[in-house]
């Protein structure tokens, strides 16, 4: 069967959570090809594996341009158009949300979607022969482990969410299933599912033809990540979640292929010639340069009307803004503020410049062959601060808060002790991992989660309203109270089980 044939009878056998209705389901469509047909060989498959990997792109998940419900969301980038299209979008930066933004539904759907074409091709390799059982349990483990990412997002933004491990063939059984299940259980399935993955043969690391691939070294992350995440939300077991955590952090620390960060250019993350073999990238969705469906459009939405930077494209707009809170962050002679950011005379504004190709391969319609990266060393390190740090290992943070600095030519942590202004904007060592972390990953869509892990609800709006509301534009930050920390529950979904698919307080 051919790839694209596997990937329509994906869309058509998967039944989603929403909307799902007994004649729907007992409806027979005499052109489709059941699931047991249509899985009938290794080949197949691995042509539903790709399936899985491709739901990731799309930007209401957690591509490119997914940026709504993370950088948008949080203080990095502020949507300022408050009427007519973008009136739904504004209601995620200004603290506005509500159950029935169809944006927040698309989101919703779209994090289920990795879950559920995941669940159908496990459900389906058993009775598949393999050549190699090594293929076998790979696949397993990756198909686990994007299962346990997205559930990690989903827990993430609406708090408790309906758990689905199992392939779904009826009405009665899809709506027995949606209902939600407590933070807790959610984050033991994530783990089970990781460890699990950690126990496949999955690579240590993806060779260049094989980048976009689930590894180790992402298992290994995400677990620490999580275990991190579980510390930060739930009293019980913290030490026991935080030691776990620190362990999977260093165990993908000592996977990685290089000796220090600083070896490794700023820039050289971000070069499209370089993101095959770039060693501080662990996880990446692959865009191809060139081609209209499948190229990345980050460089030219980033470029500036006048500039030609970022892409051959030419702008007729502002270039992809954000916040004057934003830019404050930024320090004098840091190196990654001046590839990232660029001012504009003919906005007189700042747009972001961290994502380029301006080469004759993406051409002047700014076909781009940036691949997002969803996980990378800086990040790793940046986490393996903040474990130290909240297990009282000051001086083991400080060390790896200290890698991060290096490669921007920054000062080290101690000696910016000596600095009284910037003691004053950062005056602990958690408040200066934040401004790290601010700054080394801007624009790529971990502000928000950072936020809600470094901070309770309480902590968040008090952080927040601390803020000059002239730095953030026209969202109005007195908008944001303890119920913006969890995102609702989208309405369609609460209809459909009102009792078990409870709305999140506040909303």
């Amino acid at each position: 069967m051919k790839h694209t044939n596997i990937l329509t009878l994906l869309m058509a056998a998967i039944i989603l959570l929403s909307g799902c209705s007994k004649d729907f389901i007992e409806q027979s469509n005499p052109n489709a090809v059941s699931v047991e047909k249509g899985f009938a060989s290794e080949s197949d498959i691995t042509a539903g594996v790709y399936g899985v990997d491709q739901a990731l792109r799309n930007n209401n998940c957690v591509g490119e341009g997914a940026s709504l419900w993370t950088d948008d969301r949080a203080d990095d980038i502020n949507t300022t158009d408050n009427q007519s299209n973008n009136g739904e979008p504004f209601q995620f930066t200004a603290f506005s949300l509500v159950p029935s933004n169809t944006w927040l539904l698309n989101h919703w759907t779209a994090l289920y979607t990795p879950i559920s074409r995941a669940n159908l091709i496990l459900s389906a390799m058993p009775n598949i022969k393999f050549a190699s059982e090594d293929t076998r349990k790979a696949y397993d483990g990756e198909l686990r482990f994007i299962r346990a990412f997205m559930y990690y997002n989903l827990v993430k933004e609406f708090g408790d969410v309906p758990v689905v491990t199992e392939r779904l063939t009826s009405a009665e059984q899809a709506e027995a299933l949606t209902v939600r299940v407590k933070r807790e259980k959610v984050y033991e399935l994530i783990v089970a599912d990781l460890k699990s993955a950690l126990a496949s043969n999955i690579a240590v690391s993806q060779t260049a033809a094989n980048k976009g691939r689930v590894s180790m070294q992402a298992v290994n992350a995400l677990l620490g990540k999580v275990y991190l995440t579980m510390a930060t939300s739930f009293e019980t077991g913290k030490a026991e979640n935080l030691n776990a955590a620190k362990k999977y952090l260093t165990d993908c620390y000592q996977q990685r292929g290089f000796t220090k960060l600083s070896d490794i250019p700023f820039e050289d993350v971000f070069n499209v010639t370089k993101k095959s073999t770039n060693p501080e990238i662990i996880w990446q969705i692959v865009y191809k340069q060139g081609d209209a469906a499948l190229s990345s459009a980050l460089a030219r939405n980033n470029q500036a009307r006048g500039e030609n930077i970022n892409s051959l494209f030419v702008s007729q707009g502002n270039g992809a803004l954000f916040t004057n809170d934003l830019l404050k962050e930024f320090e004098v002679g840091d190196l990654r503020t001046t590839f990232s950011v660029k001012f504009a005379a003919t906005s007189n504004r700042y747009f972001i410049t961290k994502f380029r190709d301006a080469s004759a391969g993406a051409g002047t319609l700014g076909y781009g062959g940036n691949d997002w990266i969803l996980m990378r060393y800086a990040d790793v390190i940046l986490n393996l601060a903040e474990v130290h740090m909240l297990l009282n290992e000051t001086a083991a943070a400080i060390s790896y808060l200290n890698m991060v600095r290096e490669r921007a030519k920054r000062p080290t942590y101690e000696t910016m002790q000596q600095d009284a202004a910037w003691v004053a904007r950062y005056p602990t060592l958690k408040l200066a991992i934040l401004h790290e972390r601010r700054v080394e990953l801007a624009f790529e869509h971990n502000r928000w989660h950072d936020l809600t892990r470094f901070f309770n609800a309480t902590e968040l709006v008090a952080y927040f309203k601390s803020k000059s509301q002239a730095d953030y534009d026209n969202s109005p930050l007195s908008n944001i109270t303890t119920k913006d920390y969890f995102f609702p529950i989208p309405y369609k979904e609460y209809l459909i089980n009102p009792a078990g698919m409870y709305q999140n307080p506040g909303y």
